[in-house]
């Protein structure tokens, strides 16, 4: 029987219907359904229905200790579920607008949840090393309301795609596409060239066959 590819798409913007990372977002998973006809989607709203932040309580559990709460019994589950939503995925489509140089809060709970030793990563002698399988693709929609690239002098301020990057590299996720909108806080002319810019990005990954 043939394996049935699974799409992971996460949102993380909270600005709802204004946000250009979820136009995006759902723009590259229309070229992958279009792609790979039968691809499963999972969705993820981490805005709507986020994670709590890593705590105490948490970490005590983490280390044996009893779960103290219907709440905390919860969240705990939801983040077993995220890692195996993760391991299952082939594709991997992730809204990541800019908040204050960076990534959204949500989104950091989401990582904060998978990058776990001993399951996506585990420390050798030559450093941590990725455990999630290889083969997985990773498609990043990046939208910023300023310019973070070439001789920008805020291009040292950039830690959303930076850290990314460097996150998902950690536990095993190496092949990474980021699709850009830079400069969307500039107006409304300056929006909507940068949307247009992204969305003939996105057209180019139509050819893209990610089970080549």
């Amino acid at each position: 029987m043939e394996k049935v590819m699974k799409l992971l798409h996460l949102d993380s913007s909270i600005t709802g219907p204004n946000s250009v990372s979820r136009v995006l977002t759902s723009e590259i998973v229309a070229a992958q359904i279009a792609l790979h006809p039968g691809i499963e989607v999972i969705y993820r709203d981490l805005a709507k229905e986020p994670a709590m932040h890593l705590s105490p309580e948490h970490l005590a559990v983490f280390q044996g200790g009893p779960v103290r709460s219907d709440a905390l019994g919860q969240d705990l589950a939801l983040g077993g579920r995220y890692l195996d939503e993760l391991f299952a995925a082939d594709v991997l489509v992730i809204g990541a607008p800019v908040y204050n140089f960076s990534i959204p809060t949500q989104l950091k709970s989401w990582i904060d949840r998978v990058v776990v030793a001993g399951k996506t990563f585990r420390y050798t002698e030559r450093g941590p090393e990725g455990l999630l399988p290889s083969g997985k693709k990773v498609f990043i929609a990046s939208s910023k309301g300023g310019i973070y690239t070439g001789e920008s002098p805020a291009k040292s301020l950039e830690h959303n795609e930076s850290y990314l990057r460097g996150v998902l590299a950690h536990i095993g996720l190496k092949d990474v596409t980021v699709v850009h909108a830079e400069g969307v806080g500039l107006g409304p002319d300056a929006r909507q060239a940068a949307i247009d810019d992204a969305r003939r990005a996105i057209n180019g990954l139509r050819a893209v066959d990610l089970t080549a």
